[in-house]
């Protein structure tokens, strides 16, 4: 078996609809939380994902959790082993490797398709880059991509939404792992920055039930694909 260690930052957003695709896949999951993680004790796993979460990895100093677990990303990354960061998780490898992570100016929340570059169109992300599919946003920071790395995906808000650095590293500032279930967490757990965006949770929720259903066949595929080229 091959051991997956995800790290959490707040309880509702975890691994989500790829949970069940990682389990068949052969890897043993194990959650740690971030607040309460022992980092000196953790071992590196043969796949690290970086989960999403409402603080900035600039927070450090409310969460000094943050500098333990960039070390530990920079661990992995200077190892060569696999990383998969999802928005938060994005920006944390980001981060580990030098570059800044700021305000967009603006936040990008809803339901929306990404736009794939060439590199993007060749990559095993293509099945979730497909014309007209939505994916899930909900962040308001973006990043300098890191040098070497393959721009895979942009959206008219957010130029940085998907990159590679060689096979193994993966970084997506969208949700590919939310489920409509998932979200009704979310819309709770968020609702003060959802309201004070003017945003409609009972539309959300609705949009949520019809569009996410779709993503399951193509990242199905996509992780498939990219699960075998590590």
């Amino acid at each position: 078996m091959k051991s997956l260690l995800a790290v959490r930052h707040v309880h509702f957003e975890h691994l989500g609809a790829l949970e069940p695709l990682l389990l068949e896949a052969g890897y043993t999951v194990r959650y740690v939380e971030a607040w309460a993680a022992n980092w000196a004790t953790l071992q590196q796993p043969d796949l690290l994902v970086l989960l999403g979460g409402p603080l900035s990895v600039n927070d450090e100093a409310d969460y000094p959790f943050l500098l333990p677990e960039l070390s530990l990303v920079k661990a992995q990354l200077d190892a060569g082993l696999p990383v998969l960061g999802l928005c938060l998780g994005a920006q944390l490898i980001a981060r580990a490797l030098g570059n800044r992570v700021y305000p967009m100016g603006h936040t990008e929340v809803g339901w929306g398709a990404l736009e794939a570059t060439a590199e993007g169109a060749a990559h095993p992300l293509r099945h979730l880059l497909q014309s007209g599919l939505p994916v899930m946003h909900f962040h308001g920071e973006t990043f300098d991509l890191p040098t070497g790395a393959r721009l895979l995906a942009s959206t008219e808000l957010c130029q940085h939404q998907a990159f590679a650095l060689g096979a193994r590293v993966l970084g997506l500032q969208f949700h590919p792992e939310a489920t409509a279930e998932q979200l009704e967490s979310w819309w709770v757990g968020h609702t003060g920055e959802l309201r004070a965006l003017g945003r409609n949770i009972s539309e959300l929720r609705a949009q949520s039930y019809q569009l996410a259903p779709r993503l399951l066949a193509p990242l199905r595929a996509f992780l498939s694909e990219w699960l075998a080229a590590l």
